[in-house]
């Protein structure tokens, strides 16, 4: 059975669905039956190359003011920290994902996309790190078990933009206009970072449905 999860890497509620996704795929006794995908997705794809400061861009997309952005974090930090997770949000930058998503795609095919995944999660929202210029990349795809030397070629050459753009089309085409979007062996859908009752509930529909692999 597949699932495949739709995501951004600045995305806290990604992160977080991501850790409750986890707990329920813990819980689900058919799990080494279950194969995970980490699909691209850019919330912003007009995001500047260059980092800007996260409070003031992201108050005014959303039509809010950074007083109101803030209180937004510190409710999201609340939540993390019942998953286990530690969010610094205050404070910051953002910027374009598009190189990342590019990294995770050299990832998937060595076998390590979910801890490149889950080193840019931390990176970026533990420890403040960025997850938008190529020596960050390098560094943080390298301690999560990449070559660092093929990572750098990969985000010198342009390798991979076709892979990314094809799979945020194909998010689109599947109905998401959000992240995370998280797909059960493409029969049902669940948008956003739902409780772990939720994702067990649809890890176990979508196993009843396929039916059990053969022996």
């Amino acid at each position: 059975m597949q699932v495949e999860i739709w995501s951004d890497v600045v995305c806290p509620w990604c992160y977080l669905g991501k850790r409750r996704f986890e707990r329920a795929l813990s819980g689900f006794e058919h799990r080494d039956q279950v194969e995970v995908t980490f699909r691209s997705f850019e919330l912003d794809p007009s995001a500047p190359r260059e980092p800007q400061p996260k409070a003031a861009l992201l108050a005014s997309k959303y039509g809010i003011n950074e007083a109101e952005f803030a209180a937004n974090e510190e409710r999201l930090t609340q939540l993390a920290a019942v998953e286990g997770l530690e969010y610094h949000l205050d404070g910051g930058v953002i910027g374009n994902t598009f190189d990342a998503h590019r990294v995770l795609q050299l990832a998937r095919g060595r076998g390590l996309q979910d801890a490149v995944a889950e080193r840019f999660f931390r990176a970026y929202f533990t420890e403040r790190r960025s997850v938008f210029d190529v020596g960050s990349l390098v560094e943080l795809a390298s301690e999560a078990g990449l070559d660092g030397d093929e990572v750098r070629r990969v985000l010198d050459d342009g390798a991979y933009a076709t892979e990314v753009r094809a799979e945020i089309d194909e998010a689109r085409a599947l109905g998401a206009n959000g992240v995370p979007f998280f797909v059960f062996d493409r029969r049902y859908g669940v948008s956003g970072a739902q409780s772990v009752e939720t994702f067990a509930a649809a890890l176990d529909k979508a196993y009843q449905d396929a039916g059990p692999v053969p022996k």
